[in-house]
């Protein structure tokens, strides 16, 4: 037990050096590899100079495996990193998630690694050598410090969060979970599912009203309500599957589909007006402000899939 206290001690000592200062008020600015380089104060990782798009959690899982090349990064220590103990997520799903986006980001491949191997079960590990730059404080003056703003990591040493690199949360967000979210999702695209079934099962009561509503442009207007519906079918029968089978890239892939959807969206924002002789012309233009809003709620929940709150 003494000699156990003692150990502690010297090492304490150790990390007291002035050598040992100066290298813990060294802050990493930069990791530079092949290629690419992880810009920690900007939080961007460029690629030949020029700025690559990716979130917050995967360029900091790039900056976990960074610090220690080689090395085997556990999935437990990277959940540490990224999520506070009392943050309510499905890890397993927002690390996977993190890990395809760096890999697609960087044209990387789990199956042939060039840049980030997985270790079954345990983690992953940065393949390559990263070059680190850092900035070097001047020599402070005697009785005085500065305080470190990073503490770069050491292959002895935790990786730990650099002071200008928080944790990936959108405060304007609701606070709910992962699953609700998901949950309203699929039910916004089942109601714009019966919209579309509605028409086409009385496309001879939407004939009519449409040139009810429409005038001279009825016959304009219906051939762009069937042809609408039959594309927003297919459109969203696939947002559904890919919801309920969580599928990992469902983000990307609606950010692609976005301007075509609030094309659509607003095209059938406006077809309460269709029914206004039956709802009544107030309750329609009320219809048509919530369908207008749709498009956002629906981009809302995306995040709100994607953060995991």
């Amino acid at each position: 037990m003494i000699g156990k206290k003692y150990k502690m001690l010297n090492s304490s000592a150790e990390r007291s050096t002035p050598a040992a200062i100066n290298s813990l008020m060294a802050t990493v600015i930069k990791y530079k590899f092949d290629e690419f380089e992880a810009d920690l104060r900007a939080a961007e990782l460029r690629k030949n100079g020029t700025r690559l798009k990716l979130q917050m959690q995967p360029f900091q899982v790039l900056i976990a495996l960074l610090e220690r090349p080689q090395e085997v990064v556990t999935r437990e220590e990277l959940r540490q990193r990224l999520w506070p103990q009392d943050t309510f997520v499905d890890f397993d799903h927002g690390l996977n998630t993190a890990m395809v986006k760096l890999r697609d980001v960087l044209g990387d491949s789990a199956s042939k690694p060039k840049f980030i191997e997985t270790i079954a079960k345990r983690g992953y590990r940065f393949l390559g050598n990263a070059e680190v730059i850092s900035n070097q404080p001047a020599p402070a003056e005697p009785k005085t410090s500065a305080p470190a703003e990073v503490v770069p990591a050491t292959s002895g040493n935790p990786p730990l969060q650099p002071a200008n690199l928080p944790i990936e949360t959108d405060l304007a967000l609701p606070r709910t979970s992962r699953n609700t979210a998901r949950l309203l999702f699929i039910l916004t695209q089942i109601m714009y599912l019966i919209f579309y079934l509605s028409a086409l099962f009385s496309w001879e009561n939407t004939y009519k009203a449409a040139f009810n509503t429409w005038g001279r442009a009825g016959a304009t207007a219906f051939v762009v309500y069937m042809a609408t519906s039959m594309v927003g079918i297919a459109v969203r029968l696939y947002l559904i599957s890919a919801t309920a089978m969580d599928y990992h890239l469902l983000g990307s892939k609606y950010r692609l589909l976005t301007p075509a959807l609030f094309v659509l969206d607003m095209i059938w924002a406006l077809s309460p007006l269709l029914i206004a002789d039956r709802i009544g012309l107030g309750f329609a233009l009320g219809a048509c402000a919530a369908l207008v809003y749709m498009p956002f709620a629906q981009r809302t929940l995306i995040k709100m899939m994607q953060t995991g709150q």
